[in-house]
């Protein structure tokens, strides 16, 4: 039988077994080895209600807390929400992750070059 992937869609490697995750999306149970995680930061209020607070708020200069979610997401899920794509059979060699996109600072003005 021909192998589709190197790693068999898992980074495992020599571990008998891994637990299970539940994904974030549609609650089914994932390997945690074979699940995308990812890792969200967002503002507690969306955007057009931060300046209402802001004005409602009885204290100058408060920053709104900051929400931190690390989501797991099973194969197909990933898929369907566009969080990955599938890959050619010669981009599945392809062992280098993409290239990260550049986040736009507004404080800064565009200058932001954390992910060089």
């Amino acid at each position: 039988m021909t192998k589709k992937r190197r790693n068999n869609g898992r980074s495992k490697k020599g571990r008998g077994h891994t637990r299970f995750e539940r994904c974030s999306n549609c609650g089914r149970c994932c390997p945690k080895d074979k699940c995308i995680p990812r890792f969200v930061i967002r503002n507690i209020a969306e955007a057009a209600a931060v300046k209402d607070l802001m004005e409602a708020s009885f204290y100058t200069g408060y920053t709104l807390p900051k929400l931190y979610v690390k989501l797991h997401y099973c194969v197909s899920c990933a898929i369907h929400n566009k969080i990955l794509r599938g890959r050619s059979k010669e981009d599945r060699k392809v062992r280098k992750p993409p290239q990260r996109r550049m986040e736009f600072n507004r404080n800064q003005g565009g200058n932001d070059n954390r992910h060089e």
